[in-house]
Parts: C-alpha cells; sequence; structure tokens
C-alpha cells in the first residue's frame, strides 16, 4: 500500500514539474529592449540619417546649378570688348602705318536690340594720312524674335524647366526618405521576430531538457525526445535564418547613420503617423489640387506648349530695323570728317526653311504626346493610390485577425500543455499548438510592419512625406 501511495505521489510531482515547465515555456515573453544599448527612435534615425548620409546632400547639391541654369540657357547680355592691332608695310610706297580697331557691343536680350559701337583706323593707299571712322549702329528684329519675343519664351521655358527640377530634387529626397524609414521599419520588424525566436528556442530547449529528465525517469518514451529534439532544431534553423535578416536590417541602420559607436543599438516601436487617417477620395482630390505631381505635370504641358511657339517664331524670316551714325576722317583725331546717319533693313529668309518647320511639327506632336501622357498619368496615379488604399485596409484587417488568432492560439495552448500532462493528448498535438502560437506571433509582427511600410508609400505618393519648406527650414 505505502508502494502504491509513493509511486502515486511521484508520478502527480512529474505531472505537476512538467506541467510547470510547459507553461513557463509557453509562457509570452514581452518585447522589451535589452539592460544594455541605445534606444534609436525613428525620428532620431531619421533626423541623423539626413546629417550624415551623403545621399541627402547629393540630391539637394542639384539644385545649387540651376541658379545658373538661365545664364546658360539664354543669350549673353554681356559687354563685349574687340580690340584688334596691327602695323601695315606698303611695300611699293615704303611706308609703314599702325591700324586697328576698337568696338562694343552690347545686346539686350529681352527687347532683341543690339548696339555697336565701333573705332577703326587704317593707313590709306591714296593720301599720306590714315583714314579712320567711328559708327554706331542700333539694329532691332521686328519678324523672328521680334522685340525680344523668342528670348521671353526662352526665358519661361527655361523657368518652367527649373521649377520642374526643383520639384523633382523634391521628389528624389522624399524617397530615398521614404526608402530609409522602411529600413528602420524592417530593422525593428526583424528585431521583433528574432526577439520571439530568442524566447521560442530558450523554451523549447527547456522542454527538450524536460523531456530527457522524464525519460530517466521512465515517464517519456525516446520518441518524444527525438520529437522535441526534432522541434529544438527547427526553432534553432529558424533562429540562424532571424539573425541574418536582423544582422542585415542593422546594416543597413548602421550604413545610413555613419555609426561607429561601441555600445549597441536597438530599435524602439515607431509611432509616426499613426494617427493618420486615410480617406482615398478626399484625399486624392486634394493630392489633384495641391501636390508636387500634378504641379510638374502642368508645367510639362505649359513647356511644351511654349516650345510650339517658339517653334513657330523660328519660321518667321529674320527682318532687323537699321539706325546708325558714321562719322569718317583722317588720322587719330577723325579730322576732316564725314558725318552720315542711315537707316535700312536686313533681312534673312531661308527658302523653304526645312529644318525650321520640321521642328515645329515636332515640337506639335511632342505636345500632344505630353497631353496624353498627362491622361494617362492620372488614371496611372489613380489606380495605384486607389490599390494602396485597398492593401492599407486589408492590412488593417488581417493585423486585428492575427491578434485575435493570438488569443486563440494561447487558450488552445495552456489547454493542451494541460490535456497533455494527463495524457489525452499525444505530444505531436502539442508541438502543433507551440508551432500554431509562435507563427501566429509571428503574423502580427509581418501585418503590424506591412502596414507602417504601405503607410510611408502611401505618403511618398500623394507628396505628403515631406515638403520643400521642411528640407530647407
Amino acid at each position: 500500500m505505502k508502494t502504491k501511495i509513493i509511486f502515486a505521489l511521484i508520478v502527480f510531482l512529474g505531472i505537476y514539474l512538467f506541467t510547470s515547465r510547459l507553461m513557463i515555456a509557453q509562457e509570452i515573453v514581452a518585447i522589451d529592449a535589452p539592460d544594455e544599448g541605445r534606444v534609436l527612435s525613428l525620428q532620431e534615425f531619421i533626423d541623423l540619417a539626413v546629417q550624415k548620409d551623403a545621399e541627402f546632400e547629393k540630391i539637394l547639391i542639384d539644385e545649387l546649378s540651376l541658379q545658373y541654369e538661365k545664364d546658360l540657357e539664354l543669350p549673353a547680355r554681356d559687354l563685349v570688348l574687340s580690340v584688334k592691332s596691327q602695323y601695315d608695310f606698303m611695300l611699293d610706297q615704303d611706308r609703314e602705318e599702325p591700324g586697328g580697331s576698337v568696338s562694343l557691343q552690347k545686346l539686350f536680350p529681352f527687347t532683341g536690340t543690339n548696339i555697336e559701337a565701333e573705332y577703326a583706323t587704317a593707313p590709306s593707299y591714296t593720301s599720306p594720312d590714315n583714314t579712320t571712322e567711328f559708327n554706331v549702329e542700333v539694329s532691332q528684329p521686328i519678324a523672328e524674335n521680334a522685340f525680344g519675343k523668342a528670348t521671353r519664351l526662352k526665358d519661361k521655358i527655361v523657368g518652367l524647366e527649373i521649377d520642374v527640377a526643383r520639384h523633382q530634387i523634391i521628389e528624389a529626397y522624399e524617397d530615398y526618405l521614404a526608402t530609409i524609414m522602411a529600413g528602420y521599419y524592417a530593422w525593428y520588424e526583424a528585431y521583433q521576430n528574432l526577439e520571439i525566436g530568442e524566447s521560442s528556442y530558450r523554451e523549447n530547449v527547456k522542454l527538450l531538457d524536460n523531456i530527457q529528465e522524464r525519460q530517466k525517469s521512465k515517464i517519456a518514451l525516446p520518441i518524444d525526445v527525438n520529437k522535441v529534439h526534432l522541434q529544438v532544431l527547427a526553432k534553432k534553423e529558424k533562429l540562424i535564418n532571424l539573425q541574418e535578416e536582423y544582422d542585415k536590417a542593422l546594416n543597413f541602420i548602421v550604413k545610413g547613420i555613419r555609426y561607429e559607436g561601441e555600445e549597441s543599438i536597438i530599435p524602439e516601436e515607431p509611432n509616426l503617423y499613426q494617427d493618420l487617417a486615410v480617406d482615398f477620395e478626399n484625399d486624392f482630390t486634394r493630392f489633384k489640387e495641391t501636390s508636387r505631381t500634378y504641379q510638374v505635370l502642368d508645367l510639362l504641358e505649359e513647356k511644351s506648349q511654349l516650345e510650339v511657339d517658339e517653334q513657330a517664331d523660328d519660321l518667321l524670316p529674320s527682318i532687323d530695323l537699321l539706325i546708325g551714325y558714321n562719322v569718317k576722317g583722317k588720322n587719330l583725331g577723325i579730322k576732316n570728317e564725314d558725318n552720315m546717319v542711315y537707316a535700312g533693313v536686313a533681312l534673312e529668309w531661308p527658302f523653304p526653311d526645312q529644318v525650321d518647320r520640321a521642328e515645329y511639327e515636332t515640337s506639335k506632336i511632342a505636345l500632344r504626346k505630353t497631353k496624353l501622357t498627362n491622361v494617362g498619368t492620372h488614371y496611372k496615379l489613380y489606380n495605384d493610390i486607389k490599390d494602396l488604399s485597398v492593401q492599407m485596409d486589408s492590412e488593417q484587417k488581417l493585423l486585428g485577425i492575427a491578434q485575435k488568432k493570438i488569443d486563440l492560439a494561447r487558450s488552445i495552448l495552456e489547454d493542451e500543455t494541460e490535456n497533455y500532462s494527463f495524457g489525452k493528448v499525444t505530444l505531436n498535438d502539442y508541438i502543433d499548438a507551440v508551432n500554431v502560437f509562435d507563427t501566429n506571433r509571428f503574423n502580427e509582427i509581418l501585418h503590424a510592419s506591412q502596414y507602417r511600410k504601405y503607410l510611408i508609400e502611401w505618403l511618398r505618393i500623394t507628396d505628403q512625406l515631406i515638403s520643400r519648406n521642411d528640407i530647407y527650414k
């Protein structure tokens, strides 16, 4: 009788210890930051990356050259000085005389007016005195580039190109910012997964130790030990993969902030934009009215129209009105001068003007293509943003389901732990419950991270992630 009682107590104690260990093994471990390590928030990461990642500076430096675009593209407004000096030897007259010329020329691009003054002196074959001439001439185009029309068109075109380039610089900055933010989310996701993987591996190792102890006490079978051992190896394999993913994600973060410190860095849960409400119809309407993207589309269409006007102007003949004043005389002081005021017309008109006409026709084709492209871009943007809003809505729903599944999986695991301890279910059933619980915890992290990434993409594609004032504040 005593032997039976002692045996029953041993069995009961073994069941109690096994149940307790299983309950501890599958207890959800809170994902807290380690005691040692520097917590790097998303906002701090962004601030450091903007300061230290040369890619941001590389993007912004393109704007420095934009201030010189008009100087490169438009006719120069410079005052041009030309000097020519020579010494003439008249062999048949056994005579040598100096000669030369000085001229100043100034173009006023936005009126098309060109003013040129020239002073020239040269030896005369019929007189011992030099012939000297001073001439001032004003030319004004009245057909092609009439009163600077073509230059003003060019000025508007270049201005639109500069505006488009500035928008594109902000777009590039925003795209790269979205990339590094997605990298932080991947880092945090990998960190959470690694924490779960480490916790799951540790607890399964404890379970293996327990099963091995039970085997020694003849309570567990060798097959049970092998099954749990296989489970431990699977968890270790998973942990190695998770560690690899975390290390790669961490390398991205270290590169982004040029981190060289000895202290380890760990992420914290990113909460930026968590309260942002997405309303597709209202957001897309606002996007069309105020976004950089639609401003660029409008600028490109306006630029194409101006280029058609510019090419049409090139089809006109080159006609310049000329007004001038001329003085001729002898020697450097222009003695015995003859004065003359003159007016005239200079005409240049190529027939049939093949090149300019071809450029005009192609510019009209380009304008039509730009309009069609803008229409296509509008519908593509609409569909892309609509699809993104659907994906975000789906991820929110899947995240809610994942959280409910975790609660159910936890409850099932607790019941299966108790059932297995009393021999009501097999070890396979218990292991399945463990794995289902772990899978759902990983799924929750996956959906939460994916929603954050979709949210950043939403802000990027709708031009809300960054503004010019944010960059140049």
